[in-house]
């Protein structure tokens, strides 16, 4: 209930998603080898730490997320984006980016 798939989407093995917080991903997007797709982050006041805060994941169109990366709750990555094998997103990516590192910054652009 918490997913919601768009048309021609591929998921590569061992792909992780925890939906909680919702997830929505845009026709055409691939997702490398163990990517992980987290809704769910943790308190910071240690006090608190078991609290969950959801936090929706949002991927465009024709997004491609390569092998080992990592997306943080509240983060959306835009239509035509790529994001590079073991980056960890924890911001929002725009359309056409390229994003990698850890954690994830630009690193160029979609050539069209």
């Amino acid at each position: 209930k918490n997913l919601t798939i768009g048309k021609n989407v591929f998921f590569n093995s061992g792909c992780r998603m925890q939906d909680q917080g919702g997830i929505t991903i845009g026709d055409g997007t691939l997702l490398g080898h163990n990517v992980v797709l987290a809704t769910l982050n943790h308190d910071k006041n240690p006090e608190k730490r078991g609290n969950m805060h959801p936090a929706a994941i949002h991927i465009g169109k024709n997004v491609w997320i390569g092998a080992n990366a990592t997306v943080l709750p509240g983060v959306t990555i835009g239509d035509g984006a790529i994001v590079a094998a073991g980056a960890v997103v924890s911001k929002d990516v725009a359309a056409n980016t390229i994003v990698g590192g850890v954690p994830a910054r630009v690193i160029g652009n979609v050539e069209k």
